[in-house]
């Protein structure tokens, strides 16, 4: 029986659900929905489809001590929903600065989870940033509202490589100043 790691991030409530740190239980959830094409798609480093071993993977990095970017699972069971309805993400950037990411599961779409899942995670500024930085593909307009609706300002063009794609994906850049 593997034991859970204890780690150093914290819970952050929100009316809806609250952002917790991921656990092994999560992985089943996980690829349920990043399974989906329609998430991993609008996505930097979802393969799709998800090669055998990635979402245990991907949770054992994001449980470890040594990660370089800190999960949280959108955790709707104080509002009756499944322990995971998306996730969001913090990656240390240098200079105090830390880019966001996220998803949520197509049923959720157009609830404004993610909106409030920003929002929350940028008021608590677990990592104390000075800047978060987060970019979305420009095929993705939702994502984009989601950004300027949480106060992040449109910062420039760019393009990202997509997995799920196996493509370069134009995208837009936004930034926070916290």
């Amino acid at each position: 029986m593997k034991l859970e790691a204890i780690i150093n991030q914290p819970v952050i409530e929100t009316e809806r659900f609250d952002l917790r740190p991921l656990r092994r239980s999560d992985m089943g959830l996980i690829e349920h929905y990043a399974g989906d094409e329609r998430v991993a798609r609008m996505t930097t480093r979802i393969a799709h489809p998800l090669p055998p071993g990635a979402v245990e993977a991907f949770v054992t990095r994001a449980m470890s001590d040594e990660r370089d970017e800190d999960v949280w699972a959108m955790d709707a069971t104080k509002d009756g929903g499944p322990e995971l309805i998306g996730l969001i993400t913090l990656e240390k950037l240098d200079r105090n600065q830390s880019e966001i990411g996220y998803w949520v599961a197509p049923v959720y779409w157009n609830t404004g989870i993610a909106s409030l899942a920003v929002e929350t995670l940028v008021k608590a500024n677990p990592l104390e940033n000075a800047t978060m930085f987060a970019s979305v593909f420009q095929d993705n307009p939702a994502s984009a509202r989601v950004l300027t609706h949480c106060g992040f300002q449109y910062l420039g063009d760019a393009e990202t490589y997509s997995v799920a794609r196996d493509a370069n994906v134009p995208t837009w850049t936004y930034t926070k100043k916290l």
